[in-house]
């Protein structure tokens, strides 16, 4: 589905917000960068770095269609120190699907240190380039494939809220009103006289029970 045209900016979801590589570290070497697509459209993306020579990429670009995610691998391929600068960065851009109009962009702060992680650890960036993307086959085809299959749809966590305790309580109010004797019976009850419900009230709580079922019971 067609974005329709988009102004302005709107914010772009990934995760995590920054990259700690460690020298000693094999395990770190390669890390995953989760990019989001919440909105009901399909967008394009991009990936581009201020320090593309140190870093592989693969789904480095692509379409990311509407309510799915993507995978994005960032490998550090080079691990000098000496080429380690303080901060690097990977910058993702996203464009309306089609168009070269950027409608988001999100900094991803990358860096290299020596040595192993801990057990407790869990500005303008100058010149971006284009990184280099990593294609398993020389068939540009099968790896458009593969970024394809990696993406997946995912659903908010208030995407399923339940029903509204409102609607559950006027469902009981209202059910607990047709149990009432009817106004004008004969019957003898323990009910007091005054909770006694005419005909058309109870029709009209009748009605009201079966639109808040519905309400209630609908598909989210």
């Amino acid at each position: 589905m067609q974005s329709g045209g988009l102004d302005g900016r709107i914010p772009v979801f990934v995760f995590p917000q920054s990259l700690t590589f460690y020298v000693d570290d094999i395990n770190t070497h390669r890390q995953i960068l989760t990019l989001y697509n919440p909105y009901d459209f399909h967008i394009s993306y991009n990936v581009l770095c201020n320090n593309p020579v140190c870093y592989d990429v693969e789904s480095s670009s692509g379409v990311l269609y509407a309510k799915c995610s993507v995978g994005i691998i960032v490998k550090r391929s080079n691990l000098s120190l000496n080429e380690a600068r303080d901060r690097d960065c990977l910058r993702i851009i996203i464009y309306e699907e089609g168009t070269k109009h950027i409608i988001g962009k999100k900094d991803v702060f990358a860096n290299l240190q020596a040595g192993s992680p801990s057990p407790e650890s869990g500005g303008d960036i100058g010149k971006f380039e284009s990184v280099r993307g990593r294609v398993r086959s020389g068939d540009p085809q099968e790896h458009h494939s593969s970024n394809r299959l990696e993406q997946q749809p995912f659903i908010p966590t208030h995407a399923h809220p339940g029903p509204s305790l409102l609607l559950v309580f006027g469902a009981v109010v209202c059910l607990a009103g047709l149990l009432m004797p009817t106004l004008g019976e004969d019957e003898p009850t323990m009910v007091p006289p005054y909770l006694h419900l005419s005909s058309n009230i109870k029709i009209v709580l009748a009605y009201a029970l079966g639109l808040l079922t519905y309400a209630i019971l609908k598909p989210i």
